[in-house]
């Protein structure tokens, strides 16, 4: 699994050692000596933490270190600082200046295709804790989701260190379930599942004065030309954002926002430039991501979680999609239908094995679209005669609720 050798690499002040793993192989890494951090978590001594394949990954030193990597990467490379101050160093010091200095705590980042949108929100929220805020992420990108599976859009308070493997904690998070990768597929059902979102954090904002003071942070789609802007706009009048981050330069989009949005009062619109080492993932490596991370969410990111096979009769549930479109999740506009928030019983028949679906909390299928979902089931099998359907969850308790959502994420049962 690992190499036959454990390597040393000795980071100087200010540099950082840029990592992406290869599909199957996973890597051990431990901090020897000096102070080093990953997404702004600081790194423990002498401890070897494990990544799993597919990660890519950053590990950034103030002010020297040494690490030891055990393990084949798919890519690797140390970047130094551009003149005194490192990428790392510029966008601590102008993103702190902006959230803490001036107050702009509802922060929603944009920016092209990696970018590093997601990085950055990362960072972000680990300063944040650190300086013993307790900002809630929102997460926006259905494509390629960081608090949950893919299709989601979801918010979570985060109130400890984001683990560099682990990620972020779902047992507060609030998760709508979009079922698509793709938001033109239906740009209503998008936009009214935020605007479900922005209202229950508002409530509970109003509600809590910490989480108030503490003020979010939002990551959005690499998708910001025509339906993407336009969906990028909504969002940012939808969370009252005060401050806009564009990661890349993004003069047009910056141009484009400051003057579609000079009427919002106290908006501040920064743009910083891409750092060099961001890797490039092609269309057939995200498809193979968004597979990993909803084997994640049954298995573990280190596959430490057990997968529980249950049964259940089909008349103890009921299946239910979103929205007047095929299942295949065309985008031609005559397959979108002529009502997007149509609520559809589905039949429960062989079409659903290998099918990832969501668990709603909603008690009737009108409360659908408002409702959070409480996780998910992927289905394996699907018996007509006997009239029962086999599934597998992460959670041995029962379902929580007998209302289904169906979406168009698959996922094959290892």
């Amino acid at each position: 699994m690992f190499g036959p050798q454990i390597r040393r690499v000795k980071l100087e002040k200010q540099s950082e050692l840029r990592i992406e793993l290869q599909p199957t192989s996973p890597l051990r890494l431990r901090l020897l000596d000096g102070k080093a951090e990953i997404f702004g978590y600081e790194l423990p001594h002498e401890v070897w933490i494990t990544f799993p394949p597919l990660m890519t990954f950053a590990v950034f030193t103030w002010y020297g270190a040494t690490i030891e990597i055990d393990g084949i990467t798919g890519n690797e490379y140390i970047s130094y600082a551009y003149g005194e101050l490192s990428w790392t160093a510029q966008l601590s010091t102008s993103i702190k200046t902006s959230c803490y200095f001036l107050n702009k705590r509802f922060c929603i980042f944009t920016g092209d295709i990696d970018s590093g949108k997601s990085t950055l929100a990362k960072m972000l929220l680990n300063w944040a804790v650190k300086d013993g805020w307790k900002t809630t992420f929102v997460d926006l990108n259905v494509g390629q989701s960081s608090i949950t599976i893919p299709g989601t859009i979801a918010a979570a308070p985060i109130k400890m260190l984001v683990d560099p493997v682990e990620g972020f904690p779902l047992d507060k998070a609030l998760i709508h379930y979009f079922g698509l990768t793709n938001p033109s597929v239906n740009l209503r059902l998008y936009r009214t599942l935020v605007e479900e979102l922005a209202r229950e954090l508002k409530e509970e904002f109003s509600a809590n004065a910490e989480s108030r003071a503490s003020g979010m942070v939002i990551d959005t789609m690499g998708f910001i030309v025509r339906e993407g802007y336009a969906l990028l706009l909504h969002a940012i009048r939808t969370f009252n954002a005060s401050l806009v981050i564009v990661v890349g330069q993004e003069e047009k989009l910056v141009y484009d926002l400051k003057k579609n949005l000079k009427f919002k009062k106290n908006l501040q619109v920064l743009n910083l430039e891409k750092s060099e080492g961001v890797f490039s993932r092609s269309s057939d490596f995200r498809k193979t991501l968004r597979n990993s991370n909803i084997q994640n969410y049954f298995y573990g990111v280190t596959n430490d979680l057990t997968v529980y096979t249950k049964t259940v009769k089909f008349s103890d549930v009921q299946v239910y999609r979103i929205g007047d479109f095929r299942v295949s999740g065309s985008t031609s506009a005559h397959q979108r239908g002529n009502d997007p928030l149509k609520i559809t019983l589905v039949t429960i028949d062989e079409h659903l094995v290998n099918k990832v679906l969501a668990i709603s909390y909603a008690i009737k299928p009108d409360q659908i679209i408002s409702s959070i979902v409480a996780g998910f089931v992927c289905i394996k099998n699907v018996d007509i005669s006997e009239e029962r359907i086999t599934y597998v969850s992460p959670s041995a308790a029962e379902l929580p609720s007998k209302i289904l959502i169906l979406g168009t994420l698959t996922w094959h049962v290892t």
